[in-house]
């Protein structure tokens, strides 16, 4: 048995390495000159007595056994931020520092509603938050970059727990002057698929307005191509198409000052659930419970 084991800090970098596949990048995520994050993960090797990166001047790959090194070390890492996390939930709650991550969807609307009344009533809290798309937030949640992520369901999340937040509507967006003036609410039969415009991949909310509408040829007939809520009103607001909306950023003023209108989607299961997420059996649960709690009275 080895008389000396990695270091956290050789972990890090190993891990930052191999999500951004390049020394420089990783050394300024891990906050180090590219020195140190070279010769520390050099100093893991050696203590090793493995290979686990081939580098060249223009490329950083990783060995087989480097990669299965990367999968234990992120365990390694997830399980030391438990830890910490263990012997913070028991001081005071939601105190001290917290990493959530905020879905594009979510973060513009009700972040700016509910950040001024969280720093008032929780002043020793510090939330560091990070915009990602759906499938970026729950891998930094699985990777230990994120304590929770606020984003909206169905998504495929794996094994994590949930606080419910609150259900948002659908909205369908179009002009004002739509020649087809729509109803009070607008049933998906409705929806001229030439003429819908939806998010680019990567974002759940686009899933979640397909499986509304529940008709299969709108998947492969809509153009997806907006890169945020607000472009797509922009293109709306230009007379190129429709798009759908949810009410969170309707309530939010996203429309305003616009010649858009929206009406409600109409049918069974025409909202997104929104809810906080956390790795399961995680010691801070009753922190996050607390939070969401805070952002459901937001």
């Amino acid at each position: 048995m080895s008389t000396y084991l990695p270091t956290i800090k050789q972990l890090q970098y190993l891990v930052a390495l191999h999500e951004a596949g390049h020394f420089g990048r990783a050394a300024d995520a891990s906050f180090v000159s590219q020195s140190t994050l070279s010769a520390g993960i050099r100093e893991l090797e050696s203590l090793l007595g493995v290979t686990l990166v081939e580098r060249s001047r223009r490329v950083v790959r990783f060995t087989p056994l480097g990669n299965q090194v990367v999968a234990k070390a992120h365990r390694l890492l997830r399980e030391a931020e438990e830890l910490s996390e263990l012997v913070q939930a028991a001081g005071q709650p939601l105190s001290g520092e917290l990493r959530m991550s905020v879905i594009p969807t979510i973060a513009p609307f009700l972040l700016p509603r509910m950040l001024p009344r969280l720093r008032k009533e929780r002043p020793q809290l510090k939330l560091f938050l990070r915009e990602e798309t759906s499938d970026h937030a729950i891998e930094s949640l699985h990777h230990g970059r994120a304590d929770c992520v606020l984003l909206a369901l169905p998504f495929a999340t794996g094994e994590v727990a949930k606080a419910t937040i609150c259900d948002d509507e659908l909205y369908v967006a179009f002009p004002k002057n739509d020649p087809r003036d729509p109803p009070a609410e607008i049933p998906p039969t409705m929806i001229d698929e030439a003429r819908l415009m939806l998010l680019e991949d990567g974002h759940c909310l686009k899933e979640h307005a397909l499986a509304a509408c529940n008709r299969p040829e709108l998947r492969a007939s809509a153009t997806m191509i907006g890169t945020s809520l607000h472009t797509l009103v922009q293109m709306v607001d230009n007379g190129l198409g429709l798009t759908m909306l949810p009410k969170m950023a309707i309530d939010a003023g996203i429309l305003h000052e616009t010649n858009v209108v929206a009406r409600p989607l109409k049918g069974a299961k025409t909202s997104r659930e929104i809810a906080l997420v956390w790795r399961a059996n995680s010691p801070r649960e009753e922190e996050f419970r607390m939070l969401a709690e805070e952002l459901c009275a937001g």
